[in-house]
């Protein structure tokens, strides 16, 4: 019989574990929407255009980089795995062949979107301000597409090491340069000229290729102490690519329903515009909306971390074949989640009047921002859950079953959504429907799998 002293200090043990991956995993993960953040705040002071143009821009980017998140997820688990079953020369051979992956895929997505930006912005409909801006941007910042996919495939090594910390380190210091840039290249100085948001673009660039020759060498040393090759093995790289498609799907039904998201929101802008009753024009709840989802993604990533910490913690003990483990980590890990949505929620209402002003000194934009602000604040909890639970199921190499659950609910939310929006639904109505449909969506399919055992599968190389 397990006594309750007993049972307090297995609960604390695994308190301090899971706080000893996920605080630093929440520093690094901040860093990622920083850069939008950092963005946001300098191109925001100078006009409404350009911040609506960096919204276009930046949802394009962080799409084609989100696609690629299973480099960062899928690498987590399965080295993980292979740590938990003893195996670290296997472990960062299979996260050398994760680099190279990352720079397989990187390299002709960063040609491609280069050459086809003003089509990609046009996809959105916007106005031609507005687009003249967003291809700009993202022009210039496609070459920074393969430095991120290196940053996420060594990060994933990285998490599955256990080592949340040089991640941090690596984001800290990138984030600063990429802030500093910034503001330097954008408005100028000294002999350097005033870009705007050229500027903004190359800055983010350099920070993201200083980030990455960072970690890749990290990764590259590691695996030279423990005999691993660095070359690129085509069965192992093969290998990556095959475990990455389920993720690779789960991911695309999340940001094809984030895509559909802004799609609604510039339809309700042009037809308010046209009827006259947008106030601002298309500018306004377009520059609005990427404020807040730029302000969800700020918040996702801090309730990431708790997921992070599940993916490494995960793949270990089932790596290990400790079923009994894993499922006690889980229940601590959704104590964790709801008690983290219910702190960001709240704060995130409580500063809501005044995040506005520190992104534009549009006053139509910072008053449209309050509501909506609001509805993401009541969603967080439903976050936090959302978000440890796939991190679990990643953890457990279940992609599988995540790509089938993204699949049925984007089937669900997107002709909502859209008939919302066409039927002139105002932003904050968007937002509720996006918080009810797509993020109660999603937690129902994953506490549905999480109360199973089909994602228990033990061994090294369970991950499928």
């Amino acid at each position: 019989m397990v006594r309750p002293t007993e049972t307090r200090a297995a609960r604390r043990r695994l308190d301090r574990e899971i706080a000893r991956l996920a605080v630093p995993a929440f520093l690094a993960l901040v860093a990622e929407p920083l850069f939008l953040l950092g963005d946001s705040a300098v191109v925001g002071h100078l006009g409404t255009a350009e911040l609506a143009g960096l919204g276009i821009a930046g949802t394009v980017l962080t799409t084609i980089v989100g696609l690629c998140v299973f480099l960062a997820y899928g690498t987590t688990a399965g080295v993980a795995r292979q740590l938990g079953a003893g195996r670290p020369g296997a472990a960062l051979a299979q996260g050398v062949d994760g680099l190279w992956l990352a720079v397989a895929i990187g390299l002709p997505v960063t040609v491609a979107t280069a050459l086809l930006s003003p089509g990609l912005v046009a996809l959105f409909g916007a106005s031609a301000p507005v687009a003249e801006q967003a291809t700009t941007y993202l022009r210039i910042a496609a070459g920074g597409i393969t430095p991120l996919l290196l940053v996420l495939a060594t990060t994933g090594v990285l998490r599955g090491l256990q080592d949340t910390r040089t991640p941090l380190v690596v984001a800290v210091a990138g984030n600063l340069a990429n802030l500093v840039l910034n503001v330097v290249l954008v408005h100028g100085t000294g002999p350097l000229p005033r870009l705007e948001i050229a500027g903004s673009a190359w800055g983010s660039v350099i920070a993201q290729v200083a980030m990455a020759l960072a970690l890749v060498t990290v990764v590259l040393r590691a695996a030279r102490r423990e005999g691993a090759s660095l070359r690129p093995d085509l069965p192992g790289v093969r290998a990556a690519a095959r475990a990455g498609v389920p993720l690779l799907v789960r991911t695309l039904t999340l940001r094809a329903s984030l895509l559909v998201t802004t799609y609604a929101v510039v339809l309700a802008a042009d037809s308010a515009a046209n009827t006259g009753s947008g106030g601002g024009g298309d500018a306004v709840p377009i520059a609005t909306h990427q404020l807040a989802m730029t302000l969800w993604a700020f918040l996702a990533f801090v309730l990431d971390a708790i997921a992070i910490a599940a993916q490494a913690i995960t793949g270990r003990h089932l790596g290990a074949g400790d079923v009994a483990g894993t499922r006690s980590v889980t229940q601590r890990m959704l104590a964790w989640g709801v008690a983290s949505g219910v702190v960001t929620g709240v704060l995130l209402a409580a500063a809501s009047p005044w995040l506005g002003a520190l992104f534009t000194p549009d006053d139509d934009v910072r008053r449209a921002l309050v509501p909506v602000l609001l509805v993401a604040a009541a969603a967080q909890p439903i976050a936090g859950v959302v978000f440890v639970l796939d991190g679990v199921l990643i953890g457990a190499g279940d992609g599988r079953y995540l790509a089938w659950a993204g699949l049925v609910v984007l089937g669900g939310y997107a002709p909502v959504v859209l008939l919302t929006s066409a039927a002139g639904a105002t932003l904050p109505w968007l937002w509720v429907v996006f918080a009810v449909l797509f993020m109660g969506g999603r937690l129902v399919t994953l506490l549905r799998r999480a109360a199973g055992d089909a994602w228990l599968v033990t061994g090294a190389e369970a991950v499928r």
